[in-house]
């Protein structure tokens, strides 16, 4: 998957079959649309395209309501990871501003969709709509696809309604710690991705050496305090484990750059500080608890630990 920051540069792209859209946590819905895009690219003999938003339209367009709290399934690392296994042929990141919302409808298809990419076809879903103010509907993509000479296919509502899934039913999943469902709705594990640095120097000490994973953007949606099954691949090695997740006391849990990460790894291996690690999460295994002493921490550790140790294979 080649992937593309802008639209600034030429474009060489053989038939290109083309999608938008935010693709938050790309889960099972959103590979309906990918396979049929796929699908689409292969009988015209062209390639797969995936235009998306960074940052998140909401985020901008309403700062200070729909978009202040809102919380992401994945980072714009991890959700280029998660595509490139769908196998899309090339990725386009455009950055989402103030001035780009004004687009209308009309000129997104006559200067990017037609002009910029020279589209082939474009996949929409059911009850798509683009452009300022939204515009744009399948119908209107449809009689401007005939004058620019493209084509335009609508997945059938029943096709979305049998992959009925959304974000925001996953995102509610997330929060209540409902790993397992989320998983499901998602047709992969919630992952988070990022570099590992050390851990706390006590649990060390007491049999639990850790690592530390920093959240890079603070949109990211972290499940609530607790223990989690987890596994990680770094440098295309496999570790069986669990992570504790713990927000700072009297921190909003909104804020996501501040909550601590530390992973206990059964396979522990001190050389993976510094490494790009992806955690898979699993299960929640414990909910948050308040310890009054270390005793009390260490042995809900090992109970926890031989849960996930029978857990994990």
């Amino acid at each position: 998957m080649q992937v593309h920051y802008g639209l600034d540069k030429e474009f060489d792209i053989r038939n290109p079959v083309i999608t938008t859209g935010s693709f938050d946590g790309v889960h099972v819905g959103h590979k309906t649309i990918l396979n049929r895009l796929r699908r689409s690219a292969r009988e015209v003999g062209g390639e797969s395209v995936l235009i998306t938003f960074h940052p998140h339209p909401r985020k901008v367009l309403y700062p200070e309501t729909a978009g202040r709290n809102l919380k992401l399934i994945n980072s714009q690392r991890e959700k280029i990871k998660l595509l490139k296994t769908t196998k899309l042929d090339h990725l386009i990141i455009v950055e989402f501003t103030v001035e780009f919302s004004k687009m209308s409808s009309a000129d997104f298809i006559r200067k990017i969709l037609a002009g910029k990419l020279g589209a082939r076809k474009v996949v929409v879903g059911f009850n798509h709509h683009f452009g300022h103010n939204r515009e744009g509907d399948y119908e209107y993509l449809y009689e401007l696809g005939r004058y620019f000479h493209f084509e335009v296919e609508e997945i059938p509502q029943q096709d979305i309604d049998n992959e009925a899934v959304s974000s925001t039913k996953i995102r509610k999943a997330l929060r209540d710690g409902n790993i397992q469902r989320a998983n499901a709705y998602l047709d992969h594990h919630y992952i988070i991705r990022g570099e590992l640095q050390k851990g706390d120097r006590e649990l060390q000490i007491n049999g639990f050496p850790t690592l530390s994973l920093p959240v890079a953007e603070d949109t990211k949606l972290i499940p609530p305090d607790g223990i989690y099954a987890i596994h990680i691949i770094s440098g295309n090695k496999y570790y069986r484990g669990m992570i504790k997740v713990r927000r700072p006391s009297g921190a909003g849990s909104e804020d996501s750059c501040d909550i601590n990460l530390a992973l206990h790894l059964f396979e522990y291996n001190n050389n993976l500080v510094g490494q790009t690690a992806t955690v898979y999460f699993h299960k929640q295994i414990r909910d948050e608890a308040i310890f009054t002493n270390g005793y009390d921490l260490l042995s809900e550790l090992q109970e926890a630990r031989e849960e996930t140790d029978e857990l994990i294979y």
